[in-house]
């Protein structure tokens, strides 16, 4: 595990925030995965969950006491990355602002490259 920094991929205080709370509620730790596979409507699609602790390969940002886990191969492809929560009127989600996508699709869940 290696700790990078945030140009690398960052979290923001607001998916912190999310994150603790919903960590708090099932009483695990506060780590956010996220990770890319293959498939979505424009190729890559991003993929959220909780984890209990960084796998060896990971690579760890840190906002606000919160954890933001990515394995080193997802990291090559979101490498500069923000991840947001966002609360509208269109829902509440996370969001990825991605510098290496070359296009995405209307939801902003799938990207190519």
């Amino acid at each position: 595990m290696a700790t990078i920094t945030q140009p690398d991929i960052a979290l923001t205080p607001a998916a912190a925030a999310r994150v603790a709370a919903i960590a708090a509620k099932q009483s695990k730790p506060a780590i956010l995965r996220l990770s890319v596979e293959g498939g979505g409507c424009s190729g890559f699609q991003y993929k959220f969950g909780m984890a209990e602790a960084p796998e060896q390969d990971d690579l760890v940002a840190e906002t606000d006491g919160v954890l933001l886990v990515v394995d080193s191969i997802s990291l090559d492809l979101v490498r500069g990355a923000q991840v947001d929560f966002v609360d509208n009127l269109g829902g509440a989600h996370f969001a990825v602002t991605n510098p290496n996508a070359a296009s995405g699709c209307g939801c902003g869940t799938s990207f190519s490259v």
